[in-house]
């Protein structure tokens, strides 16, 4: 059997133009750019799209223009994360009648389940979403793991269709892989981008690389050279390197989607406007994450 989802499906931001309005003109090029650059799907509404931050009215607004700009060239991922359990339903609802490919399902943050009280939870919505379901680890935000005995627990569902891991460990990821033994439909996807090359010759499947929305073509590139085992995919992966600079500008832990807005908006893609709490660089800061891009 073969993995639902592999290659680059970019976590795409969120382009704003104010408070709660979508910037209708900028997703379109970042959309089109996008899919010149090669990538394999399409994720809407993770981390890096600051789903957590924008209203439901914005959310639902954001998946329906994605999925009818993509007009079914990619599969289009949408995340349905939210801390209550109605909302992630409607949200994961509205987006089957948009056309959306699957669902991105993180644990529920702020109140921190326990990983039998998480077991249940999942259990729950599956028998409610209507469409099949990535798992998407990331405790650094959550407060909570999806842990390897969970998932192996949850393999048993077939509506899941594997795991996007952003964790940053990658003996975790590895464990996460040998859940193939049970599932080989599973897709295994890494999010740290830095690890993707190493993610890949452990098995992985692909990458969720915020950094693909500004060189799309990079990283389609270094997953292609891995997969045909090309010995340039250590340069690629030196570029891949130097771009994860732009992470470093900036103090807060906003700075990486700062980051990647503010090179989507260098490029002429879209305007760099944040939700709130959050807003962009400030002049000094962007003309620091320009430099870097030169360089990449």
């Amino acid at each position: 059997m073969q993995s639902r989802f592999s290659g680059i499906i970019p976590p795409i931001i969120t382009p704003m133009v104010g408070r709660d309005h979508l910037d209708h003109a900028g997703l379109g090029r970042l959309i089109e750019h996008l899919l010149s650059g090669g990538v394999h799907g399409i994720f809407a509404l993770g981390t890096t799209g600051e789903s957590p931050s924008l209203s439901y009215a914005l959310r639902r607004e954001m998946v329906a223009r994605t999925i009818e700009l993509v007009r079914g060239r990619v599969p289009v991922l949408v995340g349905i994360t939210d801390t209550s359990f109605v909302e992630t339903v409607q949200l994961a609802k509205h987006a089957a009648d948009c056309g959306a490919t699957a669902l991105v399902l993180s644990t529920p943050y702020y109140f921190p389940a326990g990983q039998t009280e998480l077991r249940y939870y999942v259990d729950e919505l599956m028998q409610e979403l209507p469409l099949p379901v990535m798992l998407y680890n990331i405790p650094s935000l959550t407060k909570v793991a999806f842990e390897i005995p969970t998932l192996e627990y949850l393999t048993r569902h077939p509506k899941i269709v594997g795991l996007k891991d952003s964790g940053g460990d990658l003996g975790y990821y590895e464990q996460a892989i040998g859940l193939k033994k049970l599932r080989p439909d599973w897709s295994i996807l890494l999010g740290p981008e830095a690890l993707l090359a190493e993610s890949l010759k452990l098995g992985g499947d692909g990458g969720v690389a915020g950094g693909a929305n500004i060189f799309p073509s990079l990283f389609v590139q270094l997953y292609q050279a891995v997969r045909d085992n090309d010995p340039n995919w250590q340069v690629l992966q030196q570029r891949v390197e130097r771009l994860q600079k732009i992470y470093d500008v900036g103090k807060y832990a906003s700075r990486f989607i700062k980051a990647t807005k503010c090179g989507a908006s260098l490029l002429g893609i879209c305007d760099d406007f944040l939700a709130d709490p959050f807003h962009r660089f400030h002049p000094e800061d962007r003309a620091k994450v320009e430099a870097i891009l030169k360089t990449v």
